[in-house]
Formats: structure tokens, sequence, C-alpha cells
């Protein structure tokens, strides 16, 4: 039997038929074991939900918990003095390639413990879970070993299990080559990336594998291997692609039929077309765009003509975007990318879930997890307008007040 219901709201269920925002006035949700069992205009619940648990939220806006599809949270150490050095004139690509960047990660990284790296990424969990964040992507990625990155990827899942948020990991080993392996990138793939992908599968510790496609990086071909692996134990594949330049990364992880292709500043027409056809979703990084100071915005004019979903994570990570706010992410977005205030939450809601190959969640709807934001706005628009404010009344995870 249903055990709550929420009235007295204005629910922005995000369903794309729904129109704008897929707003419902004077709406109502029933939650029943952690899911949606009904949602829709209060006058129109069925009979069979009266006389449960009722909760008034006082005309609320609730949209769908936001989901943060790109991030790095799980790291050791800062890099505020390369933020310094990029200011005075030094580009991303010159600092890593003078062992800076990543590998200065990777370092504090592997000397730090699980524990330690659990308590230094949970406040930035923290600061996501209180803008309404439901779900979050932890990639790996500096580790760069198979012990390290296994590390990684056990405090992500940890993360999962000491607060109330879901947390999909990805692999990104192939994310930079480490110092001992500084020109052999091949070996560096066998001797690490693929059998490190191989046990950390078996280990229940990876939803999807990522890769850095990029000439500071791996090539596309290197990257094919990469994937060819994660396809041979049955993973989703995604990428970072044409952030730096356009090594044809978006249409290579389209060929694998992969669930994103992450930045796309430099992404051409024919990235897009591969794209569009093979339902890969762009996800934007407002932040690195900002944090670096880029110039050339990703192609939104494009990616909307030919229906590419957008989907906007924050790439919380130590150097390119230290970045722990959804909602300015979103007013990123929108500022520098131009994405309407409806797009950018779509991007955090059905088309972030979309990203993450998630069926169950960034809408509001019958079956859903009822994973929940509600907000002390009159509009949803304003959750992409305000800077540095953060309307959140309450969360709601799998049906239960946080």
């Amino acid at each position: 039997m249903p055990r709550l219901l929420l009235t007295n709201a204005v629910l922005a269920t995000m369903q794309p038929a729904g129109g704008a925002y897929g707003l419902v006035p004077d709406g109502a949700v029933v939650i029943a074991d952690g899911r949606i069992a009904w949602c829709g205009r209060r006058a129109d619940r069925p009979a069979s939900f009266n006389g449960i648990e009722s909760i008034d939220l006082g005309g609320r806006l609730v949209t769908p918990g936001l989901i943060d599809c790109h991030t790095h949270l799980v790291f050791g150490g800062n890099r505020a003095r390369e933020f310094e050095l990029r200011l005075q004139g030094a580009s991303y690509e010159q600092i890593a390639r003078e062992g800076g960047g990543i590998n200065a990660t990777v370092v504090a990284t592997r000397a730090a413990s699980e524990d330690e790296l659990l308590a230094a990424a949970l406040p930035r969990v923290d600061a996501l879970l209180a803008e309404g964040v439901a779900t979050l992507e932890i990639k790996s990625g500096y580790g760069l070993s198979i012990e390290d990155e296994l590390k990684i990827l056990r405090v992500a899942r940890r993360i999962g299990e000491v607060r109330a948020v879901r947390v999909l990991t990805s692999y990104l080993a192939a994310h930079a080559v480490p110092p001992e392996f500084k020109g052999r990138p091949e070996d560096y793939l066998d001797a690490v990336v693929l059998p490190g992908m191989a046990t950390a599968h078996a280990r229940g510790l990876i939803d999807a594998v990522d890769g850095f496609c990029e000439g500071i990086a791996f090539s596309p071909a290197q990257i094919g291997r990469v994937f060819a692996k994660a396809r041979a134990l049955g993973l989703p594949v995604k990428l970072h692609a044409e952030q730096l330049s356009n090594l044809g990364g978006a249409a290579l992880v389209a060929r694998h039929r992969g669930l994103s292709a992450d930045h796309l500043e430099y992404l051409d027409d024919q990235g897009v077309a591969a794209m569009a056809g093979a339902g890969t979703v762009a996800v934007l990084l407002p932040g690195a765009f900002y944090t670096l100071r880029e110039t050339q915005v990703p192609p939104v004019d494009s990616l909307r003509a030919n229906a590419v979903h957008m989907a906007v994570a924050t790439d919380s990570n130590p150097g390119t975007s230290p970045l722990t706010s959804l909602l300015l992410a979103m007013n990123m977005a929108a500022t520098l990318f131009r994405l309407t205030p409806e797009e950018a939450l779509a991007g955090t809601t059905r088309n972030a879930a979309r990203a993450l190959g998630l069926s169950d969640a960034g809408t509001i709807a019958a079956g859903s997890r009822a994973d929940l934001a509600v907000w002390d706005v009159a509009h949803p628009a304003e959750l992409s307008y305000r800077l540095g404010f953060n309307p959140l009344h309450r969360r709601i995870f799998a049906g239960a007040f946080q």
C-alpha cells in the first residue's frame, strides 16, 4: 500500500511530452516503497490513494532529484598552485607536460589511504547533496595503477553507503600515462588499464568505462582498445572528447554506442551527426571551460538542431573544475553556452540520467525512484538564474525526507 502523499506542489516532471518543464500546477505525488506510485494534478488523484499520510508542500516547486553525471570527486591533495600558474599565463597542456596536471593529483592520491580519501571527498559530496543532488557519477583516474584505481573505486562505492545518494562509478584508468610509463602508453594499457578493468569488473566496482582522448592523453586507436575490452566485459562506455582539439573522439564513442561524449568544445559536424545517430548524450562541462578560460564553446546550436540530448555536470575535480555546485553549473551552461533554463534543468535531470544509462531517474513519473527536490522558488527558471544562492527546501531520497 502507498505510504506517503505529497500534495499542494507545482511539479516540474521533466517528462519530454509534458510541455515546458512538464509543469503540473496544484500537483501531487504518491510514494510507495521508495518509488513514485502516481503523480499528477491533485484533483485527479485516484480514490485508491485516499486516507494515506499526507504532507502539504505549501505550493513549492518539486523537481526530480538532480543528477551530477560527470565528477572526479575522489582524489588526494589540491592544485591551487596550478590555478595561480594558469593566471600567470601557463596553459593546461604546458602544466601537464611539465609534470603537473593529472599526474600531480596521482602522487597525492596514491599516498592517501581509503579512509583519508573518503574523509576528503565527503565535504564535496555534501555540498552537492545540499543542492538537491540525488545521483552522482564518480570516476577513477587518479590512481593509474591497478591497486590505486581499485582504491578510488572502493571509496566511491563507500560514499553511496555512508550518504543518502546513488553512486555510479566509471573506470578512467585511461586518463593519463603515469610517470613510470612515460613515453610508453601501449605498455601502460597492457599492464594496467586492460587487466585493471577486468579485475575491477570482477569485483563489482565498475558501472561504465571512460577515457581521455586528447593529444596529452590517448589516441583514438588506443581508446579503441579500451572500448573493445569494455564491450567484451559487457560494460558501457563514455569519453572525454574534443576538449582541447578535435581527434574524432565523439565519433569514436558513437561508433561504440557510447552513453556520452563529454566536454566537446572542438566537436565538428561529423561528430555531432555520429552522436545523433547513436543516441550518445553530449555532456557539457562549463566549470572546466570557465576555469581554463577557454574561448571556443561547444556547438550547442548544432547539437540542438540535430536533437542530440545535452546534459550538464560539474566535472568536479582538483585541477580544471574545482566546482561543487550543480546549480552554478546550470547557470554557467546558460550564460556561457546559451542553454535555456529549461535545457539546463533537463541537463541535470532526464538527460543526465540518460548519460548514465538510467531509466528510473530524472523525471517525476510513475515507476521512477522517489528521488525529489523541493524548492523555495516560484518558477523552475530560478534554478539557473541565481548566483551563489541555494533555494533547496528539502531533499527526498528513495522516498525519505533528508
